[in-house]
C-alpha cells in the first residue's frame, strides 16, 4: 500500500515539475506572433510595478530598417524582417528588396541575414514586410510582401527551401481585390509536420506545405484572404483551423484543409488584420474597422457537425489593426478607425461596453504578470491594468518618434519593440530604483 502511495506522489511530482518547467519555458521565448499561445498572453513574471519618469532602463538600441514585422525570440536569438530606406512618411523611397535579420538577443547584434527582391507596388499603407516569422526546433519561416516563403537555419541562415506563391502556385498577387494592395501579411502557423498560410486563389485560399522541404501537403477554401494569421482552436475535443479571410470567418480542419464553417465578416476592402479570439467557453471574438466592428461566435460541436451561433454584433466597435486581448470574461483594445482612438473593455458574451479611455493612439497590447503592456503607434509605451472596471497607468514613456506599427515581444522581463526605424530592448523588470 505505501508502495502505492509513494507512486502516486511521485507522479504527483513529476507532473508538477512539467508543468512548471513548462510555464517557465513559455515565459523566456517568443516563436510566434502572438508569443506562445497566439494570443499575446506568457506566463512571464517579475515585471515591475512602476517605471522611473524617464521610463524603463534600456539595455540596447540600433537601427534597423523599415517595416512591420514583429519580433521572435528562441536561443538566445531574435529574427524579424525589414526594408532598406527612409522611414519617414509611407511614400519611401524604399530598396526593392527585403531582409530576413537573426540578431544576438543580447546585445542586438547581427548575427546573419538574407535579402532577397522584392518590388513594392503599393506603399500607401508603408512598405512592409508585414509578417512576422515562426521559429520551429532549428527553422525560420517567413513570408514576404510580395507573397515569397522561406525556410532558413535558425543558426546558419541557410536557405532550406523557399516558394514564390504567386509563380509556384498561381496566387493572384498581394491581396485579391485589386484596390487594396498592401501588402502579404500572413503570419505562418505550425502545425504537426506542416506550416500553414493563406495564399489565395480557386480551392487554395489556405496551404500547408511540409517544414522539411516544402512540398504542399493540401490546399483548401474559396474564400477571399486577408493580412490575418491563422491560429488553432480546441471545439469540444476537436482541433480546428480559424482563417479570418477578407469578408468571412472560416473554420477548417488543419490536417486536409477541408472547411468546417463559414460566417461572413466583410469590411469591404479585406482588412481584417487580428488574430481571432478564442475562449474556453467556445466563444469566438472578431474585429475589424471600417463598416463592420465586432462580433461574438458561440461554436458548437455535434455529431461532427460545428454549428455557429452569433451572440451579438456591434458595428461601432471597431479594433481595427493589431491585436486587443481576451483577460477572463473581457476584451480589452483600442478601438477606432479613423478620429479618436480609445481604449475600450468589453464583457464577450453580451457585447456590453464597460469603458472607454482617451489618451492613447491605436495600439497593440500584451498580458503578463497581472499587467497589460501597450505600446500605440505613436510611439508612446505603457505599463497598465486593466479590469471590469476600468485602466490604471502605471507608468508611461514615449521611445519612438516614427510610426509603430510592430506588436511587442515579451521575453522574461526583456520587452523588444520597434517602428521604422530602429529596434529596440527595454528592461521591465523589478530592480532598486523601482
Amino acid at each position: 500500500m505505501r508502495s502505492v502511495e509513494m507512486t502516486v506522489v511521485l507522479l504527483i511530482l513529476c507532473a508538477l515539475t512539467i508543468a512548471v518547467g513548462t510555464k517557465a519555458q513559455e515565459a523566456t521565448t517568443w516563436s510566434q506572433w502572438g508569443g506562445p499561445h497566439r494570443n499575446f498572453i506568457t506566463d512571464a513574471t517579475g515585471l515591475a510595478d512602476s517605471w522611473p519618469e524617464s521610463g524603463p532602463p534600456v539595455q540596447w538600441s540600433r537601427t534597423l530598417g523599415t517595416g512591420h514585422s514583429a519580433i521572435i525570440s528562441g536561443d538566445d536569438r531574435l529574427y524579424t524582417m525589414y526594408r532598406v530606406g527612409n522611414g519617414q512618411g509611407r511614400e519611401g523611397p524604399w530598396e526593392s528588396e527585403e531582409t530576413v535579420v537573426a540578431l544576438n538577443a543580447q546585445t542586438g547584434e547581427t548575427l546573419w541575414e538574407y535579402t532577397y527582391p522584392s518590388k513594392l507596388e503599393d506603399t500607401s499603407f508603408g512598405s512592409g514586410p508585414h509578417a512576422t516569422p515562426l521559429l520551429v526546433d532549428n527553422r525560420v519561416f517567413t513570408g514576404g510582401t510580395n507573397k515569397q516563403l522561406h525556410a532558413f537555419d535558425a543558426v546558419s541562415g541557410e536557405v532550406l527551401w523557399s516558394h514564390d506563391l504567386v509563380a509556384d502556385f498561381n496566387a493572384p498577387p498581394l491581396l485579391i481585390r485589386p484596390r487594396v494592395k498592401s501588402g502579404y501579411g500572413c503570419s505562418p502557423l505550425a502545425y504537426k509536420d506542416t506550416i500553414i498560410c493563406s495564399v489565395g486563389g480557386p480551392g487554395q485560399s489556405v496551404m500547408a506545405f511540409r517544414q522539411t522541404d516544402g512540398r504542399a501537403v493540401w490546399a483548401g477554401g474559396d474564400f477571399l484572404v486577408s493580412e490575418a494569421p491563422p491560429v488553432l482552436i480546441d471545439v469540444s475535443g476537436q482541433t480546428q483551423l480559424v482563417v479570418f479571410g477578407g469578408g468571412t470567418v472560416n473554420g477548417m480542419d488543419p490536417d486536409d484543409g477541408t472547411v468546417l464553417w463559414t460566417h461572413p465578416h466583410d469590411p469591404g476592402n479585406d482588412f481584417n488584420f487580428m488574430v481571432p479570439i478564442w475562449g474556453e467557453d467556445n466563444i469566438l471574438f472578431v474585429s475589424s474597422g471600417y463598416k463592420t466592428g465586432s462580433r461574438a461566435l458561440r461554436l458548437t460541436r455535434e455529431d461532427n457537425l460545428t454549428t455557429v451561433k452569433e451572440l451579438w454584433l456591434d458595428p461601432q466597435l471597431q479594433f481595427m489593426f493589431l491585436n486587443p486581448l481576451r483577460i477572463g470574461d473581457y476584451i480589452y483594445g483600442t478601438d477606432g478607425t479613423f478620429g479618436p482612438s480609445f481604449v475600450t473593455g468589453v464583457d464577450v458574451h453580451t457585447g456590453e461596453t464597460l469603458w472607454q479611455e482617451r489618451g492613447f493612439a491605436r495600439g497593440s497590447m500584451l498580458y503578463a504578470d497581472g499587467k497589460v503592456i501597450l505600446m500605440d503607434e505613436d510611439g508612446d509605451l505603457a505599463l497598465t491594468r486593466m479590469t471590469p472596471d476600468g485602466m490604471t497607468v502605471l507608468g508611461r514613456t514615449t521611445i519612438f518618434q516614427s510610426t509603430s506599427w510592430s506588436a511587442p515581444t515579451l521575453v522574461g522581463t526583456t520587452l523588444y519593440v520597434r517602428d521604422r526605424e530602429k529596434i529596440m530592448a527595454l528592461d521591465l523588470g523589478i530592480n532598486p530604483t523601482n
